[in-house]
């Protein structure tokens, strides 16, 4: 098992930065890819972003791209998502996710190949 925990959401101003993180438990001698998703009022869950579990490897989705970093550090077992120029339609809860892997260098958007998922952390950008 594998226990995933954020923090960092809150409530920032249009144009502002919020660094939200995510420290991992359990069985961290596995190899995990590590996505930040977010799921708003009234839609899907979404993919954000992905890192690889040698960190080498990143994808973002569309609308985050150039403000938003994913990075992870495995000595410490955590996870991280730097957020600039924020806007509202930012807003919602975001979630955590570890995907068990055989490469160092494999990534996925799909939540379904997600074996574990922290309770998410809301993040509010008012305009």
């Amino acid at each position: 098992q594998v226990q995933l925990v954020e923090s960092g959401g809150g409530l920032v101003q249009a144009g502002g930065s919020l660094r939200l993180s995510c420290a991992v438990s359990g069985r961290t001698y596995r190899r995990y890819a590590m996505g930040w998703f977010r799921q708003a009022p009234g839609k899907e869950r979404e993919f954000v972003a992905v890192i690889s579990y040698s960190g080498a490897t990143t994808t973002y989705a569309d609308s985050v791209k150039g403000r938003f970093t994913i990075s992870r550090d495995n000595a410490k077992n955590t996870l991280s998502l730097q957020m600039d120029s924020l806007k509202p339609e930012d807003t919602a809860v975001y979630y955590c996710a570890a995907d068990s892997v055989d490469s160092m260098r494999t990534v996925t958007r799909n939540p379904a190949s997600y074996d574990y998922w922290g309770q998410g952390t809301q993040v509010t950008v008012s305009s």
